[in-house]
């Protein structure tokens, strides 16, 4: 049964093309911001290590993604999640499959692709950064005031 627009699900999968930008940063964000209250994981359609920008710009928040260790669908030992988070098509489709044999709902939240971005490091480090800014937006706005105590403990 889907919940209502503004409340959490219980455990929530972000996925993406290879795990390793758009995917861990939203996952990321997710459990800083709302803390236990909702399982978190996330997946690609493929598996490839972390970006060295995303370990840099999560770390700029407090965030430490140095240990993420990338998954693909295929690898995926849980599969009791409420929602599957898009932020490609590609993982989209991989994601409605997924949710024809299984109770779960599907969003698709269109994110740019940070590692298209050229230009001096400080350059490439902004478009990450907005792409961090761009998904805390929606994630506020999909789930509503963030939990004040996620960050502590």
């Amino acid at each position: 049964m889907a919940k209502a627009a503004n409340q959490k699900p219980d455990a929530v999968l972000f996925a993406c093309n290879l795990n390793a930008v758009r995917s861990p940063m939203a996952g990321a964000l997710m459990a800083s911001l709302y803390g236990t209250s909702v399982y978190v994981d996330t997946v690609g359609v493929e598996a490839r290590e972390i970006d060295p920008f995303v370990v840099a710009v999560m770390g700029e928040r407090g965030i430490d993604l140095s240990n993420h260790i990338p998954k693909s669908f295929d690898m995926l030992t849980e599969t009791t999640f409420d929602l599957i988070i898009c932020l490609t098509p590609e993982a989209q489709t991989v994601a409605n499959e997924l949710a024809r044999t299984h109770a779960l709902d599907v969003e698709y939240w269109p994110a740019s692709d940070p590692t298209n971005g050229t230009g001096s490091r400080t350059q490439r480090l902004e478009t990450y950064r907005q792409l961090a800014n761009e998904l805390e937006e929606q994630l506020k706005a999909r789930f509503g005031v963030p939990d004040l105590a996620a960050g502590e403990g």
